[in-house]
């Protein structure tokens, strides 16, 4: 049995989450989500928890045991709370602006970089436009969005300038010594 997948996971005041067979549905204060989860696993909701098990013991099932557990205690935990995940810029000139539904990122290139903000995603930027805020219901949407923002330009080892995470740690290097 698999140890994470056999936890049963608890439903906070304000979510309701419904489940049948192997869809789920989890509905809180910011927002509503859905999943549809592999044959063989089910989903039960009783005395205010959620809990997955699996048909057999067959290597796919047991790989998607835990796994399915700990999506059902994301969407819980992402219409409760939502997710955030903030990226810092640094660099002379380096700077981003939230236009409609684009971010504009410029970082030192000919032209800007420009991200298409994707549906339930929320992003801002502070005022100095050094700081990117990435929140959202979706744990996945979330880190997809903040890492590939981060992907095109992430910080580099000599000087440290580019994007990275808020408390993200650029291991520096010395660079070239002249002898």
């Amino acid at each position: 049995m698999s140890r994470i997948g056999k936890q049963p996971v608890a439903i906070p005041a304000g979510v309701t989450v419904t489940a049948d067979g192997n869809a789920v549905t989890v509905k809180g204060k910011l927002g509503e989500l859905s999943r549809v989860f592999q044959k063989g696993i089910t989903v039960t909701v009783e005395n205010g928890q959620v809990l997955v098990s699996r048909a057999d013991d067959s290597r796919m099932q047991k790989s998607c045991h835990g796994l399915s557990r700990t999506l059902v205690k994301n969407m819980i935990e992402g219409v409760a709370n939502g997710y955030k995940k903030a990226l810092s810029i640094e660099g002379t000139g380096f700077k981003a602006v939230l236009q409609g539904t684009k971010l504009s990122l410029s970082l030192g290139f000919a032209s800007p970089k420009e991200y298409a903000i994707p549906e339930g995603i929320k992003v801002t930027v502070d005022p100095n436009g050094l700081v990117v805020n990435v929140e959202g219901i979706e744990k996945e949407l979330v880190g997809e969005a903040a890492a590939r923002i981060r992907s095109y330009y992430p910080a580099e080892p000599y000087k440290g300038k580019g994007i990275k995470y808020v408390g993200e740690q650029i291991r520096r290097k010395q660079g070239k010594t002249v002898a």
